[in-house]
């Protein structure tokens, strides 16, 4: 592992809010709630303004317009963002050699050597003034020798500026923060340590690894190790042809449009499930249909980011009827979906409220406890077994004999 790595973390601050106020000056500078705006609504994201009142990304929304009554309510659109999202990316793209996107708002870059040309710290401030300019989106980084010292220097780094963290700086630079501070400390953790009277990363440096391995398990090493700035994790290249697909190839020929339905419905929910269980949205979405003389047609449309049954599967069906010619016999169909970025449901918080997240977080409980097929639609119960495997980690879901867990 090269020692003298140079990464820099690039995320767009407030990238909702900022994509809304390009389009409307009149935001500038107001206290903004982007998600859904019924009572049952869920903040998927906020300005500055709005933070300044305790407001907070996934609280509810009707909370969230008692604490600040002034703000402005927007639904958002998720096709604008992944817009402006792709935009970005195709600043970096063109800028430097290696980079992994992370997110549709967040991207990593490793520019590891490139100092032999011009000062890594300049190419990256470059990129940064470059960005702002052409997409008009404010972007901050943080630029040190790992993904982890990077990404927490952002945060401290925003909003709309820049941090470099020298080698060799890197764990005084952490000593003073919060614990929540490291990317892995969720709710639970957080509390855990504050249990333990662990608030500042400062403590974590002090305590012996085996102590943080022996409370934690395997964790607690990790932990240890980000709280002390190491992190060889490398940076993945990005590439839009990841993607995860499934085929189903029929015992006979058929043109039983129920039972292809049927078949195509179940693929597609499980796929989703999939995706949502590997933490990825799509923003692709190809199917395919072979016949029995081995014509084979393919039709993809691309989507907003998304991992919701509800905006995928009419695509889907729509791509299905767009190529199903009804007289030939079908010998094979089949989904993709590709061009996936890191992202859970963020994306889809303002078309949805908190009913529906609550019951795509219950199915998929089930699924994971009782196996892929635990919950389905009606139209998919006539089709076998879908999937076997989680694309994502190779992990098979759970056996039969584990099921009375």
């Amino acid at each position: 592992m090269n020692e003298n790595r140079s990464i820099v973390h690039m995320d767009l601050d407030t990238f909702f809010v900022s994509c809304e106020r390009l389009l409307d000056s009149k935001l500038n500078g107001k206290p903004i709630l982007i998600g859904g705006t019924s009572d049952r609504g869920v903040v998927a994201s906020c300005s500055y303004e709005a933070r300044a009142f305790g407001i907070h990304s996934a609280m509810p929304m009707r909370l969230a317009k008692q604490l600040c009554p002034e703000a402005i309510v927007l639904r958002g659109n998720s096709g604008i963002y992944s817009k402006f999202s792709n935009t970005v990316t195709d600043v970096i793209k063109e800028s430097v050699p290696l980079y992994e996107k992370t997110s549709v708002d967040e991207f990593y870059i490793d520019l590891t050597g490139m100092d032999k040309f011009f000062g890594c710290h300049q190419l990256a401030t470059e990129l940064r003034s470059r960005i702002i300019k052409e997409t008009g989106l404010p972007i901050s980084f943080g630029h040190s020798v790992n993904k982890t010292v990077s990404k927490i220097a952002t945060g401290e780094a925003k909003p709309n500026n820049q941090i470099h963290i020298l080698k060799g700086t890197e764990k005084p630079f952490l000593s003073p923060l919060s614990v929540r501070k490291i990317p892995m400390v969720g709710e639970v953790t957080y509390r855990s340590l504050c249990d333990l009277g662990i608030k500042q990363i400062k403590t974590i440096q002090e305590m012996p690894l085996e102590m943080m391995a022996r409370v934690f398990g395997k964790n607690g090493e990790t932990l240890w190790r980000k709280a002390n700035g190491i992190d060889n994790s490398p940076v993945v290249q990005y590439t839009e042809r990841k993607s995860i697909s499934t085929e189903r190839t029929f015992d006979k020929d058929t043109t039983d449009i129920k039972k292809l339905e049927g078949i195509i419905t179940a693929m597609t929910e499980n796929l989703i499930y999939q995706l949502r269980r590997g933490n990825k949205l799509t923003a692709c979405v190809t199917f395919k249909i072979r016949y029995s003389d081995f014509q084979t047609y393919t039709q993809q449309k691309r989507i907003p980011y998304s991992a919701a049954d509800h905006k995928i599967m009419p695509v889907v069906m729509e791509l299905y009827r767009k190529l199903y010619q009804r007289r030939l016999l079908v010998r094979l169909v089949g989904v993709r979906f590709s061009h996936l970025v890191e992202g859970g449901q963020q994306i889809d918080l303002f078309n949805d409220n908190d009913k529906i997240i609550n019951l795509y977080q219950a199915m998929d409980k089930m699924r994971e406890r009782y196996g892929d097929r635990a919950v389905i639609k009606a139209s998919g119960m006539g089709a076998k077994s879908i999937s076997r495997w989680n694309p994502f980690t190779g992990e098979p879901p759970p056996l039969l004999a584990n099921r009375r867990q």
